[in-house]
Parts: structure tokens; sequence; C-alpha cells
């Protein structure tokens, strides 16, 4: 299962942010798992490091950033991505359309965030971290 995690799971991960810590982390840890493979998008990876960094500093953040990307594949967010945004008119929030259209031509089955709202334009599964980690 293709899995697209978003910039709020992987801030919660990073951070250690609890409550959500303890579900955003086994939500990573599907990566070590066959049968799931995890998404983000550069946007998302961009955020996380921008709240990794004022928490920790510099150098901590890109040692956590090294080690999360290799566990999590990057979406492309190209050209086409941002063209599949700009036409979608229901959709107030620039960044999550580019969001979920990185994660849809990505082949992703559903993408996991703390603001599954955002996403309510689209026709891919959104779960929250504690709902996806209970139900599956």
């Amino acid at each position: 299962m293709k899995l697209f995690v978003d910039a709020n799971v992987l801030v919660a991960v990073i951070n250690k942010e609890y409550p959500l810590f303890t579900y955003a982390a086994r939500i990573l840890s599907l990566s070590e798992r066959r049968n799931f493979e995890l998404y983000t998008s550069p946007i998302c990876l961009a955020m996380a490091f921008y709240f990794s960094e004022k928490k920790s500093g510099r150098k901590v953040a890109r040692q956590k950033m090294d080690l999360l990307v290799e566990h999590i594949s990057v979406a492309t967010v190209d050209a086409e991505v941002v063209k599949q945004s700009l036409r979608q008119k229901n959709i107030d929030d620039f960044e999550d359309s580019m969001e979920y259209f990185a994660a849809k031509n990505a082949g992703c089955e559903m993408i996991i965030t703390e603001n599954p709202g955002d996403f309510h334009f689209g026709k891919l599964r959104v779960m929250r971290a504690e709902q996806f980690i209970l139900s599956f």
C-alpha cells in the first residue's frame, strides 16, 4: 500500500510532539514492511526541516532529514502537478492541492494527515495517523 505522509505527521515525529508522536512514529515505521511504501513531497520535507531547525538547530535538523529520506520516497512536484492544482477551482489551499496531486501521481492510495479536511476535494482516502494505526 502506498501512503502519502503529510508535513504535520513528519513534524510530529521529527520534533517528538506528543500525543501525535506515538502514532506518527508508527506510520513512519511502516516503511520497514514490504507491503507499505511511504511517500511525501518536497514541500512537506521543507516544512518539516523548518520546524525541526527552529526546535533543534540546523545541524540536528539536517541529521534528522537525512535519516527520514532514507526511509521515505519523495513524490514529484513538477509543472504538471502545479497545472493540475491550478485547474482545480474548488480548492482554496494551493499547497494542499500540490500535495494531493503529487500523492495521486505517485500512485498513493491514501493520505495520512492531521488535517483531513484540507483534502476534501479529492478522491484519495484521507486518515489521521491514529485512525490509520487503529484500523490497519
